[in-house]
């Protein structure tokens, strides 16, 4: 299946100017490497339970019908206990403004953010704008109203021989 492209036009303010575009690190890759673009030593340390605002030095136009979404590096979740605050934080068409990354130490350490580190994961996704049809009722389902845990626990282990 042949992957589509779109074309998003970017900014790169002073603060990132001798840093890479975000880029696709896989053929398969979903998501685009953010990196923080901080004055070379000023670092950010995040002590632990505590948040900051990490900057990218990148402005975009994103185009009318799509969406940026923010997402937590997987590798300083397991490694840091650092994740994206807000995630998915998503960055709508009509924003025009410095894209800002809000990081969060769950771990137990201090985490340092330098100049460079990749902080977070972009992903562009299709926005669907929905229509609203009010109505007296809904049509059944034969989970109706069952809420959080209502389908069920742990699956059975598979019974087939080996």
């Amino acid at each position: 299946m042949a992957q589509t492209e779109t074309l998003i036009t970017v900014v790169r303010l002073p603060s990132a100017k001798d840093l890479p575009l975000p880029s696709y690190e896989t053929d398969g890759a979903a998501g685009l490497d953010l990196l923080a673009a901080l004055d070379p030593g000023s670092d950010i340390t995040i002590e632990p339970g505590a948040r900051a605002m990490v900057p990218t030095g990148l402005k975009m136009a994103i185009p009318v019908g799509f969406e940026v979404q923010v997402r937590p590096r997987s590798g300083l979740a397991v490694k840091h206990g650092v994740s994206v605050l807000n995630a998915p934080g998503t960055i709508d068409s009509d924003y025009r403004g410095e894209v800002k990354v809000i990081l969060i130490n769950h771990g137990t350490a201090p985490f340092v953010v330098r100049r460079g580190d990749r902080i977070a994961q972009m992903v562009v996704a299709s926005v669907v704008r929905v229509l609203w049809e009010e109505a007296g009722s809904l049509t059944e389902t034969t989970r109706g109203a069952g809420g959080f845990g209502s389908t069920g626990g742990a699956v059975a282990p598979s019974r087939a021989s080996a």
